[in-house]
């Protein structure tokens, strides 16, 4: 692998996943990594832009926030880019009225959104709500339709709370998918657009910019595809994925490190080395 100098020359602009990378989720909010309030203080007096990027959709951005700062980071709304704003400017566009399967803390997002007479399902990482009941509901809504539209706040497979890991929405996204034979639309990582409207809100070409986060998939191959570089953390998801390779018993799953189809630019220990690096060897 190339040395640090070349792998983060030119770059301009940091994307930064929250969950996992600032803090782990959970009860009373989570916990602050070790090191990420004041390693996102020092990247934020530097010359470089940041933006976070984040899947979160059990919390409106505005509650998101505040959660955040309350820890001590140094965040506005004004820098988050998150699915749910997102996704009610695609309804709006698009003039779809959506039935809903979200969790009760986003449902103030999408207060201005049309929902009667559904003609498309919207689904989030709604934790409790993933009952039998309101799958099956979103399931008949969906095939009642002639044209249906299955729209999905993500594509994560799990996450990581202080109490270990969590089943994500894309499980239930591929369930739905199954059940009616359709293929959903992803608003948020790794959606290339969703990654193309942070950088457009930054102002840097996808070549100026490196995306730091602890997800292989949605972080990494999700912002090479844009011809973005990307850093992944051993922090948040990462270790437990190793941990999952010990246990698995169909045989050993290779570690992040060593995924099959996707390769971070480069591995770091947590955002405080990352931001060491980049304060080093960034914008040359």
């Amino acid at each position: 692998m190339a040395a640090w100098s070349e792998r983060l020359a030119g770059v301009r602009g940091v994307l930064l996943d929250i969950s996992g990378v600032l803090h782990d989720s959970g009860e009373g909010g989570g916990v602050p990594i070790p090191g990420s309030v004041e390693a996102l203080a020092r990247l934020k007096r530097s010359q470089l832009k940041v933006r976070f990027c984040t899947n979160e959709s059990q919390k409106s951005r505005g509650d998101l926030v505040g959660l955040l700062r309350h820890m001590g980071f140094d965040i506005s709304e004004g820098e988050v880019t998150a699915p749910a704003p997102a996704t009610c400017l695609i309804l709006k566009e698009r003039g779809l009225r959506p039935h809903l399967l979200i969790h009760d803390g986003i449902r103030s997002e999408f207060a201005q959104i049309d929902t009667s007479n559904p003609n498309c399902v919207v689904i989030a990482d709604a934790g409790e709500s993933f009952s039998y009941q309101n799958m099956n509901k979103a399931f008949q809504v969906l095939m009642e339709l002639d044209n249906p539209v299955l729209i999905s706040l993500g594509k994560g497979r799990y996450y990581k709370e202080t109490s270990g890991l969590m089943l994500d929405v894309g499980a239930y996204t591929k369930a739905l998918e199954y059940a009616c034979g359709i293929k959903a639309e992803v608003v948020g990582k790794p959606a290339p657009g969703y990654f193309q409207s942070a950088l457009q809100e930054m102002g840097v070409e996808s070549h100026e910019a490196i995306m730091i986060g602890d997800d292989i998939v949605g972080d990494v191959g999700g912002a090479q595809r844009c011809g973005m570089r990307a850093l992944q953390v051993r922090t948040g998801k990462f270790r437990f994925y190793i941990y999952l390779t010990l246990t698995c018993v169909h045989g050993m799953r290779p570690s992040d490190e060593h995924h099959p189809e996707v390769k971070a630019d480069g591995y770091v220990d947590n955002l405080a080395e990352a931001v060491d690096l980049l304060l080093k060897y960034a914008h040359q």
